[in-house]
């Protein structure tokens, strides 16, 4: 994972983003082990305790389970990922079009140029 953080949030919202965006890219998979939170804050170069918060929250949304001594692992229930991506999708597309409406596009305007780029692309 990219451990870069900027100070526009707080670092162990970052975490969890990145750790978020590691399941949807597959990077890590359903019931995969996380690395320990020593492990990880060492990866980071945080404090543990900012890494903790990060797991515990991603535990709290279903998105890690705890094994107790086992550690803790990416959750195996479908639906769960599910919504995670769908969530992530709409975040992402209301991101963009907040971007698009700065320069005066409509989110249906906003489309049809994705659909051009899309078309280019596979010229």
């Amino acid at each position: 994972m990219n451990w870069k953080f900027v100070g526009d949030r707080p670092v162990y919202q970052q975490i969890m983003a990145l750790i978020r965006g590691g399941i949807l890219t597959g990077e890590l998979s359903p019931g995969q082990k996380i690395p320990s939170v020593r492990d990880l804050a060492a990866q980071a170069q945080v404090n543990p305790n900012t890494v903790q918060r990060a797991l515990t929250e991603l535990e709290r949304e279903g998105l890690l389970v705890s094994g107790g001594t086992s550690g803790r692992r990416v959750t195996e229930e479908e639906a769960i990922l599910e919504e995670m991506k769908e969530q992530t999708i709409t975040e992402l597309a209301r991101e963009c079009a907040e971007k698009f409406r700065v320069f005066g596009l409509s989110p249906a305007q906003a489309a049809q140029r994705l659909m051009l780029l899309e078309e280019q692309e596979e010229a």
